[in-house]
């Protein structure tokens, strides 16, 4: 299975901050749309990554009063990225060296998602259910002794 399978399974749907939005407000659309990431963008292009990880560190600093603190302050300014063709087992081992459970796709210069743990564990999940199933229905299937 490749990054680009999750990415057709999930969606591409992406959601965003800007560098110069408050983290407060990017906080509360992580709340809203229930997600740990946003890709920060900033004229069209992609300017980093803000995860849960980053707004704890922002809150733990700023005595949980992030006032007037900007997505830009906190945010990772050169995530890893991956690319549609990577085998799903190299980005598992990516995600677990990095310590990144939220990875931008990137296909060139064009961001096509982003990738979470949660996702890669699903299509995971997923593909070996279907394998199952195959290998149950090709047993159940399975010509007897006598019928050869």
């Amino acid at each position: 299975m490749q990054v680009r399978e999750i990415i057709n399974l999930k969606g591409g749907t992406l959601f965003t901050a800007t560098p110069k939005q408050l983290l407060g407000e990017a906080i509360d659309a992580m709340a809203d749309f229930d997600v740990g990431s946003l890709v920060v963008m900033e004229s069209g292009k992609m300017a980093g990554m803000l995860t849960f990880r980053e707004v704890l560190q922002a809150l733990k600093a700023h005595d949980s009063c992030p006032v007037g603190v900007t997505v830009g302050d906190v945010m990772v300014r050169d995530p890893v990225t991956v690319f549609p063709d990577m085998e799903v087992d190299d980005l598992r081992r990516l995600m677990i060296e990095r310590h990144s459970r939220y990875l931008p796709v990137m296909d060139g210069g064009t961001l096509m998602g982003v990738i979470s743990f949660l996702d890669v564990a699903k299509a995971v999940l997923e593909e070996q259910s279907f394998e199952n199933k195959m290998l149950k229905n090709y047993i159940k299937n399975w010509p007897e002794a006598s019928q050869i």
